[in-house]
């Protein structure tokens, strides 16, 4: 195998592979190390020596991906306030109900309840759930048992539970949420925002001890209500909301001075409350949106654009 063939074997996955290494890290930044790793290893094989590539690449990347998630989970321990994902800003190109599904494995929310899975569970989790690896193939990528890889798959479904098929809500839904949110903070009246939030609300915001933001997860609307009111409302009327699809959810970019100095996005429930808020304000997440970037989700891989 010639070297241009060999680095399009590459390309050809490297859109899967950042798709499953986000999801596993929840940065993209960390995503595209890992890819890049996993580039550099392939360079250094013989291509004729691997009978099927993409299941190299899939278990080179998810190594390298538990590698860095023994580090991310020490340094999140002395981490500053509710930790956050990196939002991307999205576009999902594919059928409504794949779509649907390729988007909930994104969400803010999904990425959270990840979190809970140990790094096994959660990449046998991905592997088997959003990419649709059969046992054979997930028990090759970890080096286990298929028995031992069926246990994981099915604690991690136990953790993760029902919500990982959580209510899609309509765009409409949503965008009336982001209004709403918008009057909020702009003239300090609840009235519109306060008919679309569930009693028990979460509120996550991530500002990594860098930037203001609240040290722990609020819970309750009038809780939150209280918090919009006399925290963001003294601060979100001078900044300029631009609406975008982050994460698959509509969401809104924050601007001060054409810099973008926070990202909001909601999750739902199924009676079409809004049950979680995000707010990300860490500016060392905010990077790859300073890019204008724009990640393509297509068959549970993502790619920029």
């Amino acid at each position: 195998m010639n070297e241009s063939t060999k680095l399009d074997q590459f390309e050809m996955a490297r859109p899967r592979l950042l798709g499953l290494a986000y999801r596993l890290l929840g940065s993209w930044a960390d995503a595209e190390d890992a890819v890049q790793d996993t580039f550099l290893k392939w360079q250094g094989v013989e291509a004729s020596d691997i009978r099927n590539p993409d299941a190299w690449f899939t278990t080179a990347c998810t190594n390298r991906c538990l590698d860095i998630l023994k580090s991310a989970g020490r340094r999140r321990v002395d981490y500053v306030g509710p930790w956050l994902p990196e939002p991307l800003q999205t576009e999902t190109v594919a059928g409504p109900e794949e779509s649907h599904e390729l988007a909930a494995s994104l969400t803010t929310a999904f990425l959270l309840l990840l979190e809970r899975l140990s790094p096994k569970e959660r990449a046998s989790y991905l592997l088997r759930e959003v990419f649709g690896h059969s046992y054979e193939e997930v028990s090759e990528t970890l080096d286990l048992s298929e028995a031992a890889c069926r246990q994981l798959v099915s604690r991690a479904r136990r953790t993760v539970g029902k919500d990982a098929s959580r209510y899609a809500p309509s765009k409409e839904r949503q965008e009336a949420l982001l209004a709403a949110f918008e009057e909020a903070v702009s003239t300090g009246s609840m009235s519109s925002l306060s008919t679309l939030l569930s009693e028990d609300i979460e509120l996550h915001t991530d500002g990594g001890g860098k930037v203001r933001a609240a040290l722990r997860v609020l819970s309750g609307r009038e809780t939150i209500e209280k918090f919009l009111l006399h925290v963001l409302c003294k601060t979100w009327p001078g900044y300029e909301l631009q609406k975008a699809e982050i994460n698959g959810r509509q969401g809104l970019i924050a601007f001060e001075n054409g810099e973008i100095v926070a990202v909001l996005s909601a999750e739902f429930s199924d009676d079409g409350m809004a049950r979680q808020i995000f707010i990300t304000r860490n500016p060392e997440k905010l990077g790859t949106l300073r890019l204008r970037a724009h990640h393509e989700i297509s068959n549970g891989g993502l790619s920029i654009n």
